[in-house]
């Protein structure tokens, strides 16, 4: 068996099976050795955000030389970026030596008469493997969908969890209310297990907090007066910690993204709840933080032109707050969105917070697209600004840059979209 194969095999999978209960998870891993489990866990669950955070925690626990895995979702164009140790994506070779030994595994329990895993189930205990294997010391783990019943929320004896900021997002699955889709996300928190998280939203707060209480963990919140903005620009931001010793030591991070401050915050708060004291060097741990850059998350892949993942109402708004504090003026927006998001609603906030010079809306080559004409008539009934059709990327980036001349360009509302966007800007050198 290939690579190619073995990527086929997984991406087939949706097709033949479904997610299963956590006791499966437990049992498919079991079954395994339960490769992993031995090493300090960190999970983390939310709504937007939760990447961001992995990202850096990682780069914080390598700069003070601990090995690490980490398992990340979803990937924007190779299936090996779900799989990480250290700072290297697992190669094709890895990839097809933990496939076989899962598939060997997956054949025993279809031989027993066991369901076969879904593919998140499968890509998550190809990741532990590959970590068991690479020897690592910490694994961070990000949550799938929700929460409490994602198959990574299998681990029972995380070192902490972290749960990043709650908004409306997959409600036909996790609730259609703040408070609803907290307590799913709530579902990560153990007994005893320090929690990390964000308190901006008070609904929210208040479900994690009483779950917390309930399970008698540790519950440390972050709020609005975490941090402070001291400069930004399109390259960077310096902020303060309001939690810090010295409230005057400015953190450097890159990018415009100014929801990344909270997201640096609560990386911190958990890294600092479970490194042990001599591991608490500030100064290495600022060097770490500010060499950080999380693809797809206002991220300028070309000058003057920025891929942000910003798929849900919550992160639209996140991503016109950091515009207006960039004191953006028109900028083009290029958007797209799957038909399972609440597209309407981000084409509003847009519409009402972002004045765009120009508003181009393409599809994505996915099954669950939103067609582009669809969503352009929905922009021209909410914008008087000007509304341009492109239904293939390509021709809409290209539009984009054209148009952008002398004004920023931001691609947002579907990370299918940057992930497209990523590999025909850099593979096939779209807007050079």
């Amino acid at each position: 068996m290939t690579y190619q194969d073995a990527v086929r095999y997984i991406e087939e999978i949706p097709r033949f099976t479904e997610k299963h209960s956590l006791a499966y998870v437990r049992d498919f891993l079991k079954r395994m050795g339960n490769p992993g489990m031995d090493r300090k866990i960190i999970h983390v669950a939310g709504t937007n955000g939760k990447g961001s955070v992995c990202a850096y925690m990682q780069a914080v626990l390598l700069e003070m030389g601990r090995r690490t895995g980490f398992f990340t979702s979803p990937h924007l164009i190779s299936l090996n970026e779900r799989i990480v140790v250290d700072r290297e994506q697992i190669d094709d070779a890895g990839f097809l030596a933990v496939f076989e030994q899962v598939k060997e595994t997956v054949d025993g329990m279809a031989a027993d008469g066991v369901s076969h895993p879904s593919y998140f189930e499968f890509l998550f205990g190809m990741a532990m493997l590959a970590f068991a294997q690479a020897d690592v010391e910490y694994i961070i783990l990000e949550t799938g969908l929700g929460g409490r019943l994602d198959a990574t929320n299998a681990v029972e004896h995380p070192a902490v969890t972290v749960i990043t900021s709650i908004s409306l997002d997959h409600t036909a699955y996790l609730g259609d209310t703040v408070e609803q889709i907290a307590a799913e996300k709530a579902g990560i928190i153990k007994a005893g297990v320090p929690v990390i998280f964000d308190g901006t939203e008070p609904g929210a707060a208040r479900v994690i907090e009483a779950r917390a209480e309930a399970l008698h963990a540790p519950c440390r919140k972050l709020g609005k007066n975490a941090f402070e903005i001291r400069e930004i620009t399109r390259k960077h931001i310096a902020f303060s910690r309001g939690s810090a010793y010295d409230k005057d030591e400015l953190w450097t991070i890159r990018g415009c993204g100014t929801y990344q401050m909270m997201n640096v915050s609560l990386a911190l708060a958990a890294l600092e709840t479970v490194l042990p004291k001599e591991c608490i060097d500030y100064g290495r741990w600022k060097r770490a933080v500010s060499s950080v850059v999380w693809k797809g998350r206002m991220e300028e892949i070309r000058p003057g032109i920025f891929l942000d993942g910003a798929h849900n109402p919550g992160a639209v708004e996140a991503f016109a707050d950091t515009l207006e504090a960039l004191g953006e003026r028109e900028p083009v927006i290029l958007f797209s969105a799957v038909s399972d998001k609440e597209y309407e609603v981000m084409a509003s906030i847009l519409c009402e917070r972002v004045k765009a010079s120009v508003y181009i809306v393409t599809e994505i080559r996915d099954g669950r697209r939103v067609p582009a004409r669809e969503l352009g008539e929905m922009f021209r009934r909410r914008t008087q600004r000007p509304v341009l059709v492109c239904p293939e990327p390509a021709e809409a980036v290209r539009e984009a840059a054209r148009l952008g001349q002398g004004r920023s360009v931001y691609c947002i509302g579907s990370l299918y979209l940057i992930g497209e966007l990523r590999r025909l800007i850099t593979e096939e050198a779209v807007c050079t």
